[in-house]
């Protein structure tokens, strides 16, 4: 009787540790509309809670939703109070020195510059200009190196705070992506329009995870590779982003 119970003591020992296991915590910026957003009841939504969902489903795990700011997302997933990012966030060749990602479940996309309709904005000849860009995203890199020298480059912790300032008339234009700022032109009704060439920064998006992390991002690679292949991923895109599509089912 005594080893049964110690036996069934260890199996719900064990039983408890994997169920932990079976737990990751995604953070979220939850600002950043389609791709991740609060929605009114303050729950995280859009299309990347959607797609997390999908991910922890196939994978067997339970998805905990986290949200945290931009500007420290990297540092808080460093320091181990989450495991993975789902924030809109570009593989870049830069982040990678700090943090892994995930094969991309977003391909390579373009950032565009919108600026206020019949404003004659011209980002290939920009002098004496506010530019706004969301702090710490690949645009505001680009912005800087790029158009910093002749022109005042404005960062916003949030792209929408960007986007009330260019609707108030202090800034001349916002680079960002142009995921993110399509269904905005559309709602604007004719106010905002895109200006100047695209410009094509880093290699899609994917999940961030630390270095340490291989088993965890062989876990998530598995399943996006699944989910790339039953149409999955392209159903969310569509749904998500109007027009978008389809980019992996074959």
């Amino acid at each position: 009787m005594k080893k049964l119970i110690l036996a069934a003591v260890a199996t719900l020992a064990l039983g408890s540790a994997t169920q932990a296991q079976e737990t990751v915590r995604i953070a979220t910026e939850g600002a950043y509309a389609p791709w991740n957003f609060l929605d009114d009841s303050g729950a995280p939504a859009g299309f990347e809670i959607d797609l997390g969902n999908a991910i922890c489903a196939q994978a067997g795990l339970t998805c905990e939703w986290i949200t945290n700011d931009w500007d420290s997302i990297i540092p808080n997933l460093l320091a181990g109070n989450y495991d993975v990012i789902m924030a809109g966030m570009s593989i870049t060749d830069e982040r990678l020195e700090t943090i892994d990602f995930t094969q991309n479940y977003f391909p390579p996309d373009p950032s565009k510059f919108i600026a206020a309709a019949g404003s004659d904005i011209d980002p290939s000849a920009l002098e004496g200009k506010r530019v706004g860009v969301q702090g710490g995203t690949i645009q505001a890199a680009y912005a800087e190196e790029n158009l910093g020298a002749t022109n005042t480059v404005v960062s916003f912790g949030t792209a929408d705070q960007a986007m009330a300032d260019l609707a108030a008339g202090n800034l001349d234009t916002i680079l960002a992506d142009g995921a993110y700022l399509e269904p905005v032109v559309t709602a604007s009704g004719g106010a905002m329009e895109f200006v100047g060439e695209d410009v094509m920064i880093g290699d899609g998006v994917g999940a961030g995870v630390r270095k340490d992390e291989a088993e965890l991002k062989a876990t998530f690679n598995d399943a996006l590779t699944a989910l790339k292949a039953d149409g999955t991923v392209d159903k969310l895109i569509a749904q998500w982003f109007e027009g978008r599509g389809p980019y992996f089912a074959e």
